[in-house]
């Protein structure tokens, strides 16, 4: 029940020692860990809620440390995988099959629709997205307060003054930012390369996922130009028909071909189209990461979210959840027309040292207004890496990082810690402390780099 804070903390092993004083005695459902985080699954005391619009009980009170032991009323890592896996949304994957008839006419629409139909008729389905309670718009961080929460938990069981751990990113960077592109058409296929010119004049790389059946003919030339700029080729869907997830029967066939070209386009990630996903079925796919999973979901065709802005493992595959609201939901549905509302989310996701993740569609860049909307976001994340340590990398950067920093373990050395293992010169020591019951990340130095009140 340890392995999801070990995970992501790092930490030395014996400093974690959470037990279930007796086993669940309800159904999964909601429940909260604090005020402010509502968490998903079975409880050994207490009432589950069935939706979290009911008043739900905070199982605060439940938490008894014994010794140096600390006994929970349920599982974090199997509350942890109900938020990161989706398993808290009713009927999450029961409608793939069944709305196929209606994604099928769509579809078929789709390329004679103009922009302003396809809105209202978006707008239509979307609407009442205001009033989804739980994942919590316009970012959720469930994820991340559970496991502050538990290291708070943590550091009074052992009596610990500190507790050691390997800092999430590399070289000491505060949080990281992906920017990707989804190519849908061949018209966004021909604008690649000016894209790339704007992602260059910033001096920010970028990946591009491109649909390997259909919808346009991708040459090796083509892609060898993309790597030799620098910018990295993945994978998108197989032919962006919404089916993909239909059937387990479907998907596994699919998959076998979505494998196929991930060699021929030398593709190490993968993103479904509209944000599809399954994350029950990934071990079908050979790819070393993925990218369809949203934080939160409101405004995408299949609901629900990730609820966490940090890398995670699905199985073999990481997880690079899509953090930031796309490029089209926050232009066309949302009618944003400045990068406020994406600096929100970003300041959210620095809050907690997390990756935030943009996905960008060269077909809706065509035009100056949204190509000088996507350079005042560029813009920004430059300044964020002058000022702020953001590490702006490619998602396969990201995920070489991630599966090193999963290898590295902290041991004892004289008086003090040293982290051990491949990568380990890039890795940074920072210490997890209380101040006035408000968490604290310190460096080596005792500088203090991130403080979570309450």
């Amino acid at each position: 029940m340890n392995k999801a804070l070990f995970d992501y903390y790092q930490c030395p092993e014996e400093y974690l020692d959470f037990r279930i004083e007796r086993e669940h005695t309800n159904d999964p459902g909601y429940f909260k860990f604090g005020p402010n985080t509502i968490c998903f699954g079975s409880l050994s005391s207490g009432k589950t809620s069935k939706s979290p619009h009911e008043h739900i009980h905070d199982i605060t009170e439940d938490i008894k440390i014994v010794g140096k032991v600390c006994y929970l009323p349920f599982d974090p890592t199997s509350v942890v995988d109900n938020l990161r896996l989706e398993r808290y949304v009713d009927g999450l994957h029961k409608n793939l099959a069944a709305n196929a008839i209606t994604r099928d006419l769509y579809y078929a629409l789709r390329p004679m629709m103009p922009v302003g139909i396809r809105k209202r008729l978006q707008r239509r389905h979307f609407r009442g997205w205001e009033n989804i309670r739980f994942p919590q718009w316009p970012l959720d961080r469930t994820v991340e307060r559970v496991f502050q929460g538990l290291m708070k938990l943590a550091i009074k069981a052992r009596g610990a003054t500190r507790i050691p751990f390997v800092w999430f990113w590399p070289e000491g960077f505060r949080s990281c930012a992906i920017v990707t592109h989804d190519v849908e058409s061949a018209a966004g296929l021909d604008s690649c390369n000016s894209l790339m010119d704007i992602d260059d004049s910033y001096n920010i790389k970028s990946s591009f996922q491109l649909i390997p059946q259909g919808r346009y003919s991708v040459s090796s030339q083509f892609l060898r130009d993309m790597r030799s700029r620098g910018f990295e080729t993945n994978i998108h869907d197989l032919t962006h028909d919404g089916h993909l997830y239909n059937t387990h029967s479907q998907f596994v066939l699919r998959a076998q071909q979505i494998n196929i070209y991930a060699k021929e386009f030398e593709a190490k990630g993968f993103r479904s189209g509209q944000l599809y996903r399954n994350q029950e079925w990934y071990k079908n796919l050979d790819f070393s990461y993925d990218m369809s999973v949203p934080n939160v979901a409101h405004l995408d065709p299949q609901r629900g979210g990730c609820c966490t802005v940090t890398p995670y493992f699905i199985g073999e595959i990481l997880e690079l959840p899509v953090t930031t609201t796309q490029d089209y939901q926050y232009i066309h549905i949302l009618g944003h027309s400045t990068i406020e509302p994406w600096k929100q989310q970003i300041a959210l996701i620095l809050e907690c040292n997390g990756l935030a993740s943009f996905l960008a569609h060269p077909d809706y860049l065509l035009r100056v207004p949204e190509q000088n909307l996507y350079k005042m976001l560029l813009a920004h994340l430059s300044a964020l890496r002058a000022n702020e340590k953001m590490w702006i990398a490619l998602p396969r950067e990201v995920d070489t990082w991630w599966r090193l920093r999963s290898q590295m373990r902290i041991v004892q050395e004289g008086t003090g810690w040293k982290i051990t293992g491949p990568g380990s010169e890039r890795a940074r020591l920072v210490y997890a402390s209380l101040s006035a019951d408000n968490l604290v990340y310190r460096d080596e130095q005792d500088h203090e780099i991130n403080k979570f009140s309450g």
